[in-house]
Order: structure tokens, then sequence, then C-alpha cells
């Protein structure tokens, strides 16, 4: 269990030239494989004795190409998660030294290196000198704090009475967080959506002052920059005044549209963002970094503390008035140290690289709307606020699904589907960091050949 220096050298090699050569595949790689079947030897037990490094690395490629292959430029689903080679090599790195970064002490420095990216994060957010957050492995356990510190301040702990606010077109994960947090079914209060698949804020108004009346107490309102679905962005200005004129955390699920805040753009879309007490981003998402990378923004980072600092006679050795300790700030005592993911390419490749990426994308959403609009045998129902395009077939649900079905057939290209308005509907997200014109120009040529 512990290799020579040759070997472990063999084993780097090896798997680097793997690495390589997946990226550099990735361009021509098929968009979907994981409708191929599962081989038998992927379920064997291991062996008693040693395996071979070789064996196993293709065993796990095999594995890997079994998969939709979310890291290439024909990823169009859901939300692309674009595996940026610098921050795997971040990974690789922090992986590596294995230093423990779930209170600032055994690893202040690293610390301070998350610290850094977290403060820059609420600057770009506008957020005040007291703001801070966390690393998170994804949007859900950010909503989850976020909740939770929501529920202590606003309420002081749980209560019965208590009622948070979402929409229809809001992320399950939000219900699902008031679910493990305690909350009952009954105190998630669902508000009406405009034509346009907006929160209404009066209806919102309206529903909050009806249930003050009958003696519950609204604690927070969730307005969402970029829904799962169509891309939609809340009227997040007034949904905050909305919220603090009742005195109520408002929260932002910035999971896919928060990043767009780099961008001239996407600040012009996102206005009344910078209001919010509490926002969750997944950088694995528009900042094109690995799966498992999400964070927590929050304007007053000591309420987060109060609600979820906590300490153990087996802690004494450690200070704990340094950088701010993320079991602190958050449900993990142990964690992975994520920061570096964030760090070490925005240092690596500049801001701006990040800005042009995401400008990119806004202008080839732009440009999938109006091909798919002017296309004939297609409806599209909704003008994309950031960069998910929805269309379907004028002929119904079973229509759409067969229209669906002849696009991901073609291995070309990978979409999903959701529902608006009851109907089954196409969604075109583009956001991978490989995907650009030419590869969009590919999609909508399927697209119109399958239609």
């Amino acid at each position: 269990m512990e290799p020579d220096g040759q070997t472990r050298r063999a084993w780097t090699a090896a798997a680097t030239a793997f690495v390589e050569d997946f990226v550099a595949g990735l361009a021509d790689a098929p968009a979907s494989g994981h409708d191929a079947p599962v081989p038998a030897g992927l379920l064997a037990p291991p062996p008693d004795g040693p395996g071979e490094f070789g064996d196993l690395l293709a065993r796990f490629g095999d594995a890997a190409s079994r998969a939709i292959e979310c890291a290439g430029p024909r990823y169009f689903a859901y939300f692309p998660a674009g595996g940026l080679y610098s921050s795997v090599l971040a990974e690789f790195l922090s992986q590596a030294v294995n230093r423990y970064t779930g209170m600032a002490a055994p690893a202040p420095a690293f610390a301070a290196l998350e610290h850094s990216v977290v403060r820059w994060l609420c600057d770009v957010f506008e957020l005040p000198a007291g703001a801070g957050g966390l690393f998170t492995s994804g949007a859900s356990i950010a909503t989850l704090a976020a909740l939770h510190a929501a529920r202590e301040d606003r309420l002081g702990g749980p209560d019965p009475r208590g009622t948070l606010y979402v929409t229809e077109q809001a992320h399950y994960c939000v219900a699902k967080a008031a679910r493990i947090a305690g909350l009952t079914a009954g105190q998630v209060r669902t508000v009406p959506v405009d034509a346009a698949l907006r929160l209404d804020v009066d209806a919102a108004a309206a529903l909050i002052a009806r249930d003050r009346a009958a003696g519950r107490r609204p604690f927070l309102l969730v307005g969402t920059a970029g829904t799962t679905s169509t891309g939609t962005v809340d009227p997040l200005a007034d949904a905050g005044e909305l919220a603090r004129r009742e005195d109520m955390w408002f929260h932002v699920d910035g999971a896919y549209g928060g990043a767009f805040q780099l961008t001239a753009r996407g600040r012009e879309v996102l206005t009344g963002i910078t209001g919010a007490d509490s926002i969750t981003l997944d950088p694995h998402k528009s900042m094109f970094l690995p799966f498992g990378t999400g964070v927590l923004l929050v304007r007053d980072q000591a309420l987060l503390r109060a609600a979820h600092a906590a300490t153990g006679d087996f802690l004494q050795d450690f200070e704990r008035d340094g950088w701010p300790d993320p079991a602190d700030l958050g449900p993990e005592l142990t964690r992975g140290y994520r920061g570096l993911r964030l760090w070490l390419p925005l240092h690596l490749h500049g801001v701006d690289a990040f800005r042009r990426a995401l400008d990119e994308k806004l202008d080839l959403a732009a440009h999938a709307h109006q091909a798919l609009t002017a296309a004939e045998g297609l409806a599209v129902p909704l003008t994309p606020d950031l960069t998910v395009t929805v269309f379907r077939s004028p002929a119904g649900d079973a229509a759409t699904e067969r229209l669906l079905s002849r696009i991901n057939g073609t291995r070309r290209a990978y979409l999903s589907s959701t529902r608006v308005d009851g109907r089954h509907t196409i969604r075109l997200c583009v956001l991978s960091v490989r995907t650009h014109k030419a590869h969009v120009d590919e999609v909508l040529e399927i697209i119109r050949h399958a239609v």
C-alpha cells in the first residue's frame, strides 16, 4: 500500500495518458452511451491479492464510456459540468497533500486561500464586509444550511407556525431541505407564477398577508436566478423588497444562473440579487468545474455561524478565532478541500476568461433560440433569460417525446426534457465550456432533420 517512487511514477504516467486521451477525444466523442449494458466484470468483488493498475484503468475507462458525456461539447441537457482541466489538477493536488480543512487551525494557509475565493464572490455580489460563506458539495447542502440559518435567525428555532415560500418552478432541493430540517409540507407554501413563469410578487404578498392573519410566521422567501426547467429569472429586486418589508429572509437560488453576475448582461438580468440574505451557487455549472463544487454566500456570516457552530472536548487543541472554520458555517465537520478547484482556475486563467466564456454561452443561446423560433414544425414558448431554450412539437406530448428520442438517438447531441404549462417540452442548455458555435449549429441541424 506504499508503492515506491518508480511505481508511483508509472501509475501517474498511465493515469495522465488516460486523461490526455480522454480530453483529446471529447471533440468527437458520442454524446451518450449510458444505455449500453453494464459488463458483469464491473460487479466482481475485490480480490484477496493485488491487481494490475493498467487492467483496472482499462475497466474504469470502459465504465466511463457507458455514460452520458456531460463533459463534452454536445451535452445540452440539464446543466453541463465542464470539468476544467485546471480544476482537475487542483483536485489531484488537494487529494495528494490531504490536508484537513473542516477547521482552519490545522491548515490555516489553506483556510485563507479558500476564504479569499469566498470573499471575492461576496464582492462580485456586492455583499457587505460582514458577509461570508463556504464551499459545499452543491446547492442542495448549501440550501439546507441557508434554510437552517434563516429559521434560527427569524424564528429562533423550530416552530410549527414557521412558513417559507417558493414557486412551482423553484428547485425541489428547497422543499427537500425543509423536510430534512423538520418542516411539514404545510409549512412550504407555493407562490403562483405569471405567464412568463416568474414569481408573482403581488400574489406572494397576498399569500403572506393571509398566512400572518391566520397565525403563521412567514420567515423565508426564495427567488430563483435561473430555474432548472427553463432558466427563468424571478423578479429578484421586487421579491427582495417584499422580503425586507415583511422582515423575512430572502434567499436566491443562483445555482445555475448566479455566475452570470460576472457579465454585464448577466448583472442586468439578475438585478436585485445583491439584496439577498443568502445565495447558493454551483460553480460546477456556470463556472465549468467538476461535479461536487457548490458555494453558499450569506450577507451576515455571523448568522450562519450562530446557526451551525458546535464543538467537542477533542477539539480543544485548536484555536477557533482565526480564519472562519467551515465546520461552524455548515453541517460538515469532515469535508473535502473544494476551494482549490476554483482558486487555481481563477488565478491561472484569470477572471476575464470566465467572463468571455459566459458571454459566449449567452450569445450561443440567443442564436439557438432565434434558429429554433424560425424553424418549421416547432413551438418555442419562451424567450431565454440566460442559456436555456425550450421547444416542443405542436402535435402534442407524444410527438415531442418522439422528437427528443430522434435527436438523442443520433448520439451527436444529448438534450433533456421537462414540463412547461403541463406539456412535455424539450430543453436545450448551452453551457459546456467546450461548446462553441459549430456544436450549436450541428445540434440545430440535427433538430431540423428530426422534426
